[in-house]
């Protein structure tokens, strides 16, 4: 990242502020822009080094108080530890103290090519301890020493290689298999889906329908512990749980928010394309609609699991995770275990504001089909059970036992 001389920082700081005040969809009441000049500006142009220049950009974005925020330079995008490495922490008491513990491991991801397995503990990276609160410093593209203790004891040296995205303005990293699946009996499935990639997921929406008909089960399990969101694909596992078509939800634009607008009129998605043809007609109708639509399922019809579904969440799993939980949970579609969503659901666009800079702001609101807000709430699970840490050490997996359980009740 380049160290801007003071007046380039201004001009940056500038249009950020302006992206922010014409942009950015408030939930409630709209940024003071005055207010956040005033507090901020000091701090940003007397920034001494590219790193406290952008810490103050983000911190300022933080102010906010809206997910999917954030300021970075092209030539160095960043993405939360969880994104980067595929890979998500708990904080747990360990024999070396309160540390993070790997959680959801993904395949493909680069903690796990890398060798992580659920159940280790973060010693250090780059030969720096890591502990709570402090967040991990992946940057995308860079290699990371990373030290760990397995749950028998023993430590393990391990090198994360974070690739880097194919998109600037959308970092994102995507893993090599984003869904997988096996059957637990010859009645039970399990699906894992890691994330939403795409902005149509033809991919992955054709890789779910793929996992779903090769395990043939008349019980499902859905894993979407871990899921960091991504795009609409997330629309084929929703259309999966129910034969019908129905209404999953809508997005608003800023725009529509403030002119009014009724979500039955809004421009209707309800069928993911089989290919890049089925793209065209979709530009041409979604062309003039901006960031307002309605999402419906597919339907796709009936299939021997409906009312037999068990969906796992967590806490990391987000915005169009989110999505499918709220969904199978307001028509009762699934049972939910696990612990709360995280409540990060929002619509996102980097702009470009200077000297290679991006900032990334939410410029739409989601509503579930009912017009419940997720952004800041989440999903809560109907059967709560949180991830018991001594029993992943043991390598067992209490939330797919309590699932599993469910459906053999």
């Amino acid at each position: 990242m380049p160290f801007l001389s003071r007046e380039e920082r201004g001009t940056v700081f500038e249009k950020v502020l302006a992206t922010i005040d014409t942009k950015l969809m408030a939930r409630e009441t709209p940024p003071d822009i005055k207010t956040l000049r005033e507090e901020f500006a000091v701090r940003v142009l007397d920034a001494d080094s590219p790193e406290v220049f952008e810490d103050a950009m983000n911190t300022m974005l933080r102010r906010l108080g809206v997910s999917h925020s954030g300021f970075f330079h092209e030539a160095a995008p960043r993405a939360a530890g969880r994104v980067a490495i595929a890979a998500t922490f708990t904080k747990a008491d360990t024999r070396d103290g309160t540390r993070w513990v790997f959680q959801d491991v993904h395949p493909g991801g680069a903690a796990a090519v890398g060798g992580i397995r659920p159940g280790d503990t973060l010693l250090s990276i780059g030969g720096k301890e890591f502990t709570p609160p402090q967040a991990m410093p992946f940057v995308l593209g860079e290699q990371y020493r990373v030290s760990v203790r397995r749950p028998d004891g023993s430590t393990a040296d391990v090198t994360l290689a974070v690739p880097s995205p194919k998109n600037k303005k959308q970092p994102v990293v995507v893993p090599d298999q984003v869904v997988s699946a096996r059957k637990l009996s010859p009645d039970i499935g399990l699906m894992r889906v890691s994330m939403f990639p795409g902005v149509l997921g033809m991919d992955v929406a054709r890789d779910i329908s793929r996992a779903v008909s090769d395990l043939d089960c008349p019980k499902l399990i859905v894993d979407l512990r871990g899921n960091t969101g991504g795009g609409i694909g997330c629309l084929r596992l929703m259309s999966l749980m129910c034969p019908d078509r129905r209404g999953v939800g809508y997005s608003i634009g800023k725009k529509e928010a403030q002119q009014g607008y009724s979500k039955e009129r809004l421009p209707a998605f309800d069928q993911i394309p089989s290919s890049k043809i089925g793209v065209i007609p979709l530009m041409f109708k979604f062309a003039l609609g901006g960031r307002s639509v309605a999402v419906y399922s597919e339907r796709l019809g009936d299939r021997p699991y409906h009312g037999r579904i068990v969906l796992l969440i967590n806490e990391h799993s987000a915005s169009a995770a989110e999505m499918v939980a709220a969904f199978a949970s307001e028509y009762r579609l699934a049972t939910l275990i696990g612990t709360k969503t995280a409540g990060r659901l929002v619509a996102t666009t980097a702009f470009k504001v200077g000297h290679g800079f991006r900032v990334a702001v939410p410029v739409a609101a989601y509503f579930t089909w009912k017009g419940t807000d997720i952004e800041g709430v989440g999903v809560a699970p109907d059967v709560p059970s949180p991830m018991n840490v001594e029993e992943l050490w043991n390598g067992r997996d209490n939330q797919l036992e309590n699932a599993l359980a469910t459906l053999a009740g």
